[in-house]
């Protein structure tokens, strides 16, 4: 659901504008682009959006709740390497640039390790059913 809803939010930056991608922590390349009416700001933004979709799906297959998708596996672990990672690392960060530390950076970091365990988690009870359909499938 975090996926998901992060995929909204950052969609709607498009109907928002500059605002919402500055609210966001956008980089100043694309609230300029917004300010502009460029399209660097809507295409990053849609791009975006589609990824976060794809790891809402991953997810969900991984709670059993969809189909087992391609590669499910991969990027379970994957996805739940880099969010564990994503959320950690504002430890040694925030230690060397105390003066930075907001409370939004802090809850953003908590989120990423969460959804990090969440991936974890899937990738962990999605096992046993990709072998079960595995050895399934090599019955003659």
């Amino acid at each position: 659901m975090i996926a998901i809803l992060t995929a909204i939010a950052h969609l709607s930056c498009i109907y928002f504008g500059a605002q919402c991608y500055r609210a966001q922590l956008a980089p100043t390349a694309i609230i300029n682009s917004a300010i502009q009416g460029t399209w660097l700001a809507p295409v990053t933004t849609v791009i975006l959006s589609l990824i976060f979709l794809m790891c809402a799906m991953y997810a969900l297959a991984g709670a059993n709740i969809i189909r087992v998708l391609p590669l499910q596996s991969l990027a379970l672990i994957s996805l739940a390497v880099i969010c564990t990672l994503r959320g950690l690392v504002a430890i040694p960060l925030s230690i060397m640039y105390w003066q930075q530390v907001t409370e939004f950076s802090m809850l953003a970091s908590l989120l990423w390790f969460l959804c990090g365990c969440g991936y974890a988690i899937g990738w962990y009870f999605s096992l046993p059913a990709t072998q079960l359909k595995r050895n399934r499938d090599r019955r003659p």
